[in-house]
């Protein structure tokens, strides 16, 4: 794509910078506007990451910290196949809230937005001075910061979200390097540690990393640098720990990973038809990346290099998240906020050039425009219904379900469901037990997947057995059943274990709403003798399983 040299090269000063700096702190109109929608966008998602019910995968993560920190193992006595790292970092404000005597999210949004504003001033701050567009430092922090709060909406505080964050003084630096400017071993070190840190809370995304270096290699870069090796090192270092310290990973997450996980699987061409959004936005940034040798010419190579290191992990980490199969929009945000941070580079570099204006230079920007209006407007949902779960709780799944919870007293609680929000943060908020060790029935579904595709269901791991015998040592109080899926797992469980059958023989229902029925257990346990009166209820009340 590229030809040697990719880059000008630029003159430096022995300390790096270059020969004349502006002044960093300058309140101008882009600093104050910049700051002041900043400061807006802060409040907007702090306000309503403590007001509304904490995301699924979130409130799952923070509940496994606290199980963990209260002696529980992981990965043995709580099921989870995500890397060990994002608990260790969850147990922060989880260890802090009980401390505190608060609720976890009033902890973890604040400690996850001062990460994001920190990743964000880092990159500002290495970018500072090495072109007319970064004279100032707030307006980069500001928009840079804006976009790392706003575009994940009520995904807020997801690994993704985390570990692109991290990413960006990575991409600064590098494209620094590229530029020309010698790199600073120390710094260089620091930014490949936290750049590998945030790669280590979902490791697929290594690949967009090492296609970043590649570019840079094609470019006449070097792949051997302080920032490269440290995060190798870094990524090493942290295998190693995983190794020693947590091997019930790779001996029961990975394998069950392996095993079951694809039974939640999304069609590619699905994934492909629902993401055109992010797929028109990188095909128009590496677009503009291959043009950029015309439209970002002149005495501005390092916008060059860093509209490419953009566009270059963008199209990587598209084909990282297409590649999981999971049709989920929190895997899209390391490539969306690339994407969407080269289309406001490309703008801004534009905008303050100010070329002679020509027919390409017209279509290229008419470009970036509908594809910016189309993140904005896909964003706007997002944060938008996020904004209702804070304003209006009573109309949440979630919140109906604590009220219902807190109603009955009860004290151990289940849910028959794939969606973990029946779950969590429903546990999260009411201080409920759990009574399975998995967060939903996805593992369920992914034994009946496998049977499906094998022929029978994995020895290795007896899915319906374990949650048949947590069901019943539980004894839960209070259990959901979701009419909304396509598998009856109550029926399945019945007709695996006859000790689930009786034990659920003695639930009746208390209420319906929202596609679920909701069953209270009768007084009697789930192993005593069951009263006369009592009969069999809901093992066939949706559709049989397949």
């Amino acid at each position: 794509m590229f030809t040697r040299p990719m880059f000008t090269r630029t003159a430096f000063t022995r300390t790096g910078r270059a020969p004349l700096l502006p002044p960093r702190f300058g309140l101008d109109a882009a600093s104050v506007v910049a700051m002041a929608v900043l400061l807006a966008a802060l409040v907007l998602v702090l306000v309503t990451a403590i007001s509304s019910p904490l995301k699924d995968d979130v409130a799952w993560l923070l509940y496994v910290a606290r199980k963990w920190l209260g002696g529980q193992r992981l990965y043995e006595d709580i099921v989870e196949v995500n890397p060990p790292l994002i608990v260790w970092i969850y147990a922060v404000p989880a260890m802090l809230s009980d401390w505190l005597g608060v609720s976890p999210k009033t902890v973890s949004a604040p400690m996850f937005a001062a990460f994001l504003l920190g990743c964000a001033w880092w990159t500002a701050h290495l970018l500072h001075g090495r072109a007319a567009l970064f004279n100032r430092i707030l307006p980069a922090f500001g928009t840079i910061g804006t976009v790392l709060l706003l575009l994940p909406g009520i995904e807020f505080g997801q690994r993704e979200h985390l570990l692109v964050a991290a990413g960006l003084p990575y991409l600064a630096l590098f494209a620094r390097e590229m530029q020309g400017e010698p790199e600073p071993r120390l710094t260089g070190a620091l930014v490949g540690m936290l750049a590998a840190l945030g790669c280590a809370l979902k490791p697929g995304y290594a690949a967009a990393y090492l296609v970043l270096e590649l570019v840079g290699w094609a470019g006449g870069g070097r792949l051997f640098r302080a920032a490269s090796l440290s995060a190798a090192a870094t990524l090493g270092l942290y295998g190693l720990g995983v190794l020693i310290f947590c091997p019930a990973f790779l001996e029961n997450a990975v394998p069950l990973a392996l095993a079951l996980y694809g039974g939640t699987d999304t069609p590619c061409w699905q994934i492909l038809l629902q993401s055109r959004v992010l797929l028109d936005g990188v095909a128009v940034v590496v677009l503009l990346a291959a043009l950029s040798r015309r439209t970002l010419a002149g005495d501005q190579p390092i916008l060059r290099a860093l509209l490419i290191g953009l566009a270059a992990f963008a199209l990587a980490a598209t084909i990282s998240f297409i590649m999981q199969g999971k049709n989920w929009f929190y895997h899209q945000l390391p490539a969306s906020t690339a994407a969407v941070l080269a289309l406001l580079l490309w703008a801004a570099a534009v905008l303050h050039a100010r070329p002679r204006l020509n027919l390409r230079l017209a279509a290229s920007a008419a470009l970036v425009a509908i594809t910016l209006a189309e993140f904005a407007w896909s964003d706007y949902d997002r944060v938008q219904t996020w904004v209702e779960a804070a304003v209006e709780p009573d109309l949440s799944t979630e919140v109906k379900l604590e009220r219902l919870v807190k109603r009955e007293r009860a004290k151990t609680y289940i849910a028959f469901s794939e969606w973990i929000a029946l779950g969590f943060p429903v546990v999260n908020d009411t201080g409920v037990t759990w009574a399975s060790r998995f967060d939903s029935m996805w593992a369920l579904k992914g034994e009946l997947w496998r049977a499906q595709q094998d022929g029978a269901a994995p020895a290795a791991w007896p899915i319906r057995r374990w949650i048949t015998r947590d069901f019943v040592a539980n004894c839960p109080d209070l259990a959901v059943v979701d009419l909304r899926e396509g598998i009856n797992y109550v029926a399945v469980l019945s007709a695996s274990d006859p000790a689930f059958a009786e034990a659920w023989s003695r639930y009746h229902q208390i209420a319906a709403f929202d596609g679920l029925r909701v069953l209270k257990r009768d007084a009697a346990g789930c192993t005593a003798p069951p009263p006369r009166h009592v009969k069999p209820r809901m093992t066939a009340m949706v559709m049989e399983p397949p």
